[in-house]
């Protein structure tokens, strides 16, 4: 949602209800990323019309202060970034406390088995294709590896861990990111910035 029409952000809840899976919802600090988005009035808004889950990726420090809050807006998952969490796990068991989806984020610059620790203990983990903090970056080709590789610790631990991945994704590498291990495909710009927003829902389905 970070790239929808805020003038009319009504219209693009609209767009998100009837052709989407889910409201990506990018919260920004101007702290641990250098980008301020926007906060619960506009969550709350789009949770007042929303049709379909919401799944906020908090780029905040200390996100265990606003895991309460979230969930009571609705947010059926919540993730936050391994670069700002001093017990991933704590974060993780507090944000499945409130029956929410717990998600762990992580930078393109971060090895992936990092967060190799923590596939117990987290429903999802957020693949960053671009750096966090700014829409409408380009996909990082390095991505197909890292997906690959978590895909393959998650199968030998038998977890049940979906990857998603954020970041540059568009109709043009929507099929390769899935064949590499992808289970969600967030997209912001591909299909806000379109002629046709419905249409790139539609084509990277």
């Amino acid at each position: 949602m970070l790239s929808a029409d805020f003038l009319h952000l009504e219209k693009d809840v609209e767009l998100v209800n009837r052709y989407a899976d889910f409201f990506h919802l990018d919260i920004m600090d101007g702290v641990f990323v250098p980008n301020i988005s926007y906060g619960f009035p506009v969550v709350e808004a789009i949770a007042s019309r929303a049709e379909k889950p919401m799944d906020a990726h908090l780029m905040i420090v200390r996100p265990e202060k606003y895991v309460e809050r979230f969930a009571a807006t609705g947010v059926r998952m919540l993730s936050a970034h391994l670069e700002t969490m001093e017990e991933p796990r704590r974060v993780m068991d507090l944000i499945r406390s409130f029956g929410v989806r717990a998600g762990i984020a992580f930078n393109p610059d971060m090895p992936v088995e990092k967060v190799f620790p923590y596939l117990r203990y987290c429903d999802f983990v957020l693949v960053m294709s671009v750096f966090a903090g700014f829409g409408g970056q380009k996909f990082i080709e390095d991505t197909y590896g890292r997906i690959r590789t978590l895909k393959a610790e998650i199968l030998r631990l038998g977890a049940e861990v979906k990857i998603e991945v954020d970041g540059g994704v568009s109709p043009s590498n929507a099929r390769a990111l899935a064949e590499a291990g992808a289970d969600i495909l967030v997209a912001g710009s591909a299909v806000f910035k379109a002629q046709d927003p419905a249409g790139v829902i539609c084509s990277m389905k």
